[in-house]
């Protein structure tokens, strides 16, 4: 992917086309006209994802029945299993754990390693989410545990996997690292700094808090040998009401929360909601269809498709990025316009996912937020008298930003209006 290092922009008829899949895409049904920037938050929702989820619940039948529905229901929910493990992360084996949300899946896998693996410490690091962060320190209080904190790097925003070795002993029982800040967009560099931690402890568990990332990327969990990493349906187009989470069988063989006479591989407890798993389906087949559009992949494998369908919305959004910061021969971007700052701003974009975080000089971010709203553009701040945002900001040396968060449905155009608000709003 880092031949495109300014990113590839996809085909002007592959973007109208798959433009018309979204619901709401550039309006709210109820405000009218909007630019939604705030996808970090929730991505828009492919309308696919929802209708099916709508579908699916209007049926009463129960999945663990032998009648054809029943039947039904549990290839829907199959099939969804081998698009999280296999489709999505690339296992060859392992567990696919599901929740109501991510958090909960984080929660859980956390509390299996450190209530059920001998060790004295856990390490995490200080850019975390505070689902990921807060389970770490949580179950180190309950069991007695200390809690160590590898801190970012302030100037770049990234944790160097020299920072989080060091934290790293033989008596080290779990590492939980972020795949990507869901401020700033730094992509962490999860080979090196899991290298790094198993030279130094070779059977450490490892969990990734890969929620941010996914929509934007991949993660193999076979090649960076980890035990468990999460995201959430609905910041990949899909609904909410589940989270999903790949984990390891040698994680499952700890004991866990589950019914006695199950196998260790299965995590699930109580009924299962066929349309939530048939949603997320949908968002897979959308993105094999992203990578069959062209017509020359009649023969791949789901697997192979999915990494190309996510091959052109890495480039597509990388060029996205790259006009936000740069700007065109039409307008300067957010780097070059006056009064406006960048935080944590990297110049190489192939470690970043489609999210600034920004800010204009003498406006308080609470209310820039506000004046974006009043002119049709959805974004979001992240502010230091935030419980979740205080931590992460502070560790890169800001007190706020504003979060602009695109995604791969929008288009040069709409960078461009949003550059241009922007620089009305930097002159107000």
């Amino acid at each position: 992917m880092d031949d495109y290092k300014q990113g590839r922009l996809m085909d002007d008829n592959l973007l109208a086309e798959l433009r018309q899949k979204f619901a709401f895409l550039d309006f709210d049904p109820d405000y009218g006209e909007r630019l939604f920037f705030d996808n970090s938050g929730g991505s828009l929702r492919l309308t696919d994802a929802v209708t099916v989820k709508e579908k699916i619940d209007l049926l009463p039948d129960c999945p663990e029945r032998y009648h054809q529905r029943a039947n039904d229901f549990n290839e829907m929910m199959d099939r969804c299993t081998q698009d999280v493990l296999h489709v999505m992360f690339g296992a060859k084996s392992g567990s696919l754990l599901t929740e109501l949300t991510a958090s909960q899946t984080m929660f859980n896998m956390v509390a299996t390693v450190i209530e059920n693996v001998s060790g004295e410490n856990a390490v995490t690091t200080n850019i975390e989410h505070p689902s990921s962060y807060d389970a770490v320190e949580f179950y180190c209080k309950k069991n007695q545990k200390e809690f160590r904190v590898a801190e970012a790097n302030r100037h770049t925003g990234f944790v160097d996997p020299e920072a989080i070795a060091e934290k790293i002993d033989e008596n080290t029982i779990l590492l939980s690292v972020i795949a990507s800040s869901n401020i700033s967009g730094n992509i962490m560099d999860l080979e090196n700094i899991i290298k790094a931690a198993r030279a130094k402890k070779p059977d450490l568990y490892i969990i990734v808090d890969a929620v941010q990332h996914m929509p934007h990327g991949t993660l193999d969990v076979e090649k960076l040998g980890i035990d468990g990493a999460n995201f959430a349906p609905y910041k990949f187009m899909a609904s909410r009401g589940i989270g999903f989470a790949y984990v390891s069988d040698r994680l499952s063989k700890l004991p866990h929360r589950k019914l006695l006479a199950k196998d260790d591989k299965v995590w699930e407890l109580g009924s299962p909601a066929p349309a939530l798993y048939a949603s997320m389906s949908a968002v897979m087949d959308y993105v094999c269809w992203l990578g069959s559009w062209n017509g020359e992949a009649d023969d791949l494998s789901r697997r192979d498709l999915y990494l190309k369908g996510m091959e052109k919305i890495v480039f597509h959004e990388r060029a996205l990025l790259h006009r936000l910061l740069e700007g065109s021969d039409k307008i300067e971007g957010l780097r070059h316009m006056d009064k406006v700052k960048v935080f944590a701003d990297d110049p190489d974009l192939t470690k970043r996912d489609l999210i600034v975080a920004m800010g204009i000089d003498g406006k308080d971010f609470e209310q820039l937020r506000k004046e974006y709203q009043d002119r049709g553009v959805t974004v979001y701040e992240r502010v230091n008298t935030s419980v979740y945002s205080k931590r992460i900001l502070e560790a890169i040396g800001i007190t706020g930003a504003i979060r602009v968060s695109p995604f791969h449905c929008h288009t040069a155009d709409e960078i461009d209006t949003f550059l241009a608000i922007t620089k009305q709003l930097a002159h107000s």
